[in-house]
């Protein structure tokens, strides 16, 4: 299980786009809400399904890509 909270969102951000407006917003003191947790990947186009399936499978109740 990822986590007891009641509501858990995945986030895979690419590395050149989406993670770092993430990063930026951070250094900007902006918020998002702690349920959801930004995972780093090379590329949104390279992401496999199966990671996807993973993060649903250990508890997740969705998964957003960025890229």
């Amino acid at each position: 299980m990822i986590n007891s909270c009641p509501l858990q969102i995945i986030a895979f951000a690419c590395e050149h786009c989406a993670y770092n407006a993430a990063d930026l917003a951070g250094g900007l003191r902006m918020q998002y809400p702690p349920v959801i947790k930004i995972i780093q990947i090379p590329c949104s186009g390279r992401l496999d399904v199966l990671l996807v399936l993973k993060a649903l499978e250990e508890g997740a109740d969705g998964v957003m890509v960025a890229g």
